[in-house]
């Protein structure tokens, strides 16, 4: 019985964190890959889905509108870039986060039972403080 307790608990702070980490590592890279916000940084100014007029040749009224079209293009695709940069800034943060507290909790889980044997032992109540 001794030696199941002893195994698990070397299994937990040994193998067992490694393998949250490096779940948690692969996590945050697949955020960092979906969001790419290098990427989208580099594009910031680049037309809408590549939805660009080109080089028009013609009369001014016709350049006037590719221009403006261009220009609508390169708007509405930089908006749409800062709004991603945004939200995968958040959600890197936000995983950041969660994923630190996971590990930590992982380090304290085998701990708590004892805390709160202590805890019953000694008569605390949390409602009662």
């Amino acid at each position: 019985m001794v030696m199941m307790i002893w195994g698990l608990v070397t299994w937990w702070y040994t193998d067992g964190w490694r393998q949250c980490w490096l779940r948690f590592q692969e996590g945050l890279d697949a955020t960092l890959d979906y969001f790419s916000i290098s990427l989208l940084m580099k594009t910031l100014f680049a037309p809408y889905r590549q939805i660009s007029a080109g080089n028009v040749r013609g009369p001014l009224d016709v350049q006037l509108r590719a221009f403006f079209d261009r220009l609508v293009s390169r708007f509405v695709g930089t908006v749409v870039r800062l709004i991603m940069v945004v939200v995968g800034s958040v959600t890197i943060f936000l995983s950041m986060v969660m994923g630190g507290l996971f590990l930590l909790f992982w380090g304290l889980a085998p701990i708590l039972p004892v805390i709160g044997f202590l805890l019953f032992i000694i008569g605390w109540l949390p409602w009662n403080s």
